[in-house]
């Protein structure tokens, strides 16, 4: 066992990076990894069975952290993206799909699975890619993401219907109206008294355990419930999403998510590493074009099918074309879900072999794809790229905004209402022309770019306002600021505690803390509300305000020492208390209209 291990870690470590490195992307490394250590390969591991039941736990982790981080208010606000092109996406691939099988000779059911797994796309691989090309932001990047989310939640119903669909004296999971209320039985009690015991639970081991035992409670409850849906014949993966979304609202979500996640990414390595493993090369070697060649086919339906939804819905030629090449490759869900087609006999165990090996082509035909659009295809559609950045021609202003959103369209209007000239500059074209049906005048460009900050004439200003939202953008643009116009005084928004350090960091000492102040104005209202008198409401919540920039101050020192920082925090409460006691000379009892004192927890 350890040596295989050694096998696995060092196949990992040598072929990964080397793919990253070479914009290939990490699983197509893990897939190549599998192939070379595995039977085909050098033959260093030969129970591929084995290890592939094994790392579907990788997968199971995968729905778990999916189901955690589903929280309703993100639905809501993608809500169109993903019901919408999400659902338009996955029913029209797998129409297109689904027909192409039967036309091969595959009866309805197969046929079924065979399109709509092959409609799936890898959200490991295109959400990484997109985040190590600076993607997610843009329209493709924003579509990419509400479809590959659609595509998780149209698993889960997969999941759970496919073992109902074997065929008859199969006995796999096929027991009849029983089993099925069973398993809607075993869901229903899940749902509706889940998240009670599994916050009892986490409360529990928070309360008596240590860190390690709370790892071992989260680990414990994905495995649990796994097995809970084994029990009632559905699929395992299924009732790892359930608790995941059970405790999606829970005050253990982050801390569960942080403890998870590093035996996600390794077993979901094992499992694209198990997966290169199974695939058949002797296959690829007996008919090497027919495999290619439906390889290249599905890429071909899925750009073509996405192109065609992109283009309907409004987005730009050059948008599309990219969401297309993007989502173009098959997925992971794909080799889950013939998988588990291929256990209950819906699909026998050569068809499998060939359908797996067509999906892993289809992946590693994708980084290629991709730099073929960013050196060929891009280029050669200029004309409908975004529009070109605005030519600043006005003189130089007092002010430069940067940043045109929430923030800095209040700091232009007081700016307006004061008469003072400003030039304000803007990143999102779709922000621009929003704001310019108003008649506010902005200028779209990167001021990320040396050249564009140089046309503002920011030598010529007073001082700059960053009001950028995304942090990496805003300590790139301070960053540029500080190195090439020292002398010009920075006021930067700090989108929270950890960017307000890194801007200190930078030299910043012009900080607005997002939400603070409007904060601090809320807990005013509120104890004003608790019987406090506006005086005295007033005097705490400056009390408040005064240590916490102090305290700013010092933890800058030390926030790169988690454990310090802690301490400091801790420290931090109880100095703030005794602030607080010394600076009233007598104790405080609020007095309501009822003339009862209030008692305040």
């Amino acid at each position: 066992m350890l040596e295989q291990i050694a096998i696995f870690l060092a196949a990992a470590v040598l072929v990964v990076p080397l793919f990253k490195k070479l914009g290939l992307g990490t699983v197509l490394g893990y897939l190549i990894a599998g192939i070379l250590i595995g039977p085909w390969g050098f033959g260093f591991v030969t129970d591929v069975e084995s290890i592939l039941h094994f790392s579907e736990f990788g997968v199971i982790l995968l729905l778990f952290i999916i189901g955690i981080e589903l929280q309703p208010s993100r639905l809501w606000v993608l809500r169109r993206s993903v019901f919408g092109l999400g659902s338009a996406q996955v029913a029209c691939t797998t129409i297109v799909i689904a027909l192409a099988a039967l036309a091969f000779g595959y009866n309805g059911t197969t046929s079924f699975i065979i399109g709509v797994s092959a409609a799936m796309s890898s959200t490991a691989f295109v959400l990484q890619t997109l985040a190590e090309r600076n993607e997610l932001t843009t329209r493709h990047g924003r579509e990419t993401f509400a479809i590959l989310l659609f595509q998780d939640l149209a698993v889960i119903p997969l999941l759970a219907v496919i073992p109902f669909l074997a065929p008859p004296g199969s006995g796999a999971g096929t027991g009849g109206w029983p089993e099925l209320v069973r398993a809607l039985l075993i869901i229903a009690v899940m749902i509706g008294i889940g998240r009670q015991v599994l916050r009892l639970i986490f409360r529990g081991v928070m309360y008596f355990g240590n860190r390690e035992i709370f790892t071992a409670a989260a680990l414990l409850v994905v495995i649990g419930t796994a097995l809970l849906m084994n029990f009632a014949g559905l699929s395992m993966p299924l009732g790892a999403f359930l608790a995941g979304v059970l405790l999606a609202d829970s005050e253990f979500r982050h801390q569960i998510e942080a403890e998870t996640e590093p035996f996600k990414g390794l077993l979901l390595g094992l499992f694209f590493i198990a997966v290169g493993m199974s695939v058949n090369l002797g296959l690829v070697g007996a008919m090497p074009a027919t495999l290619i060649g439906i390889a290249i086919l599905l890429i071909l339906i899925k750009f073509v099918t996405m192109y065609a939804l992109g283009r309907n819905t409004g987005i730009s030629a050059n948008a599309a074309r990219n969401l297309g090449i993007t989502l173009a490759a098959g997925g992971e869900f794909a080799f889950v879900l013939f998988a588990l087609a291929g256990n209950v006999h819906i699909i026998d165990s050569h068809t499998v072999e060939v359908l797996i090996v067509i999906i892993t082509l289809s992946m590693m035909i994708s980084p290629f794809l991709l730099l073929l659009n960013d050196k060929v295809l891009a280029r050669r559609s200029q004309d409908d790229a975004e529009p070109a950045y605005d030519r600043i021609d006005e003189p130089g202003n007092p002010v430069i905004i940067i940043g045109f959103g929430r923030v800095g369209q209040i700091i232009s209007r007081i700016l307006h209402m004061r008469g003072i000239r400003f030039t304000a500059l803007e990143n999102n074209p779709t922000q621009v022309d929003f704001v310019r049906k108003f008649g506010s005048k902005i200028h779209y460009g990167d001021a990320t770019r040396l050249n564009l900050l140089r046309a503002a004439k920011v030598e010529q200003a007073k001082l700059v306002v960053v009001a950028i939202n995304d942090i990496e953008t805003s300590l790139k643009v301070v960053s540029l600021l500080r190195e090439n116009y020292p002398k010009v005084p920075i006021y930067a928004r700090a989108h929270n505690r950890l960017h307000c350090y890194k801007l200190m960091d930078l030299g910043i000492k012009a900080i607005l803390r997002d939400t603070f102040y409007s904060s601090l104005k809320l807990g005013t209202e509120i104890l004003k509300g608790l019987g406090i008198s506006l005086t005295e409401a007033e005097r705490t919540v400056e009390l408040f305000r005064e240590h916490d920039e102090e305290l700013l101050k010092l933890q800058h020192a030390i926030y790169q020492d988690e454990s310090a920082l802690i301490e400091s925090v801790v420290k931090s409460r109880e100095e703030l208390q005794s602030l607080f006691e010394s600076d009233t000379s007598e104790q405080f009892q609020p007095v309501p209209a009822e003339g009862k004192p209030l008692e305040l927890g």
